[in-house]
């Protein structure tokens, strides 16, 4: 994973464990609609965010009827197409 994804990934780690401010949690709601509504909601999944279950990388690759393997490649391009937004470029700004 590129330096670039590494930042959104732990950010959506931390996020999903210890929660974040509102305005957090608004900017990276924003930020998740950029992607297709089905990559977004096994993203949301995936990571456990918004009030989603966490759910297993096979349950969500078997809603997708895919390959545990082509899921997580879905959610690595996923991360990989939001962590070069200048949006989240902000947002990673703003939180150091």
């Amino acid at each position: 994973m590129d330096p670039l994804s590494h930042s959104l990934h732990t950010y959506l780690v931390a996020l999903a464990y210890q929660g974040g401010t509102h305005e957090q949690e608004h900017q990276m709601e924003h930020l998740t609609a950029l992607l297709d509504p089905d990559d977004e909601e096994a993203l949301l999944h995936y990571y456990g965010l918004f009030g989603h279950e966490r759910l297993a990388l096979a349950d969500i690759a078997r809603e997708r009827q895919e390959s545990p393997e082509q899921t997580m490649a879905v959610i690595d391009r996923c991360i990989r197409k939001l962590a070069v937004t200048p949006e989240w470029q902000m947002i990673n700004r703003n939180d150091k």
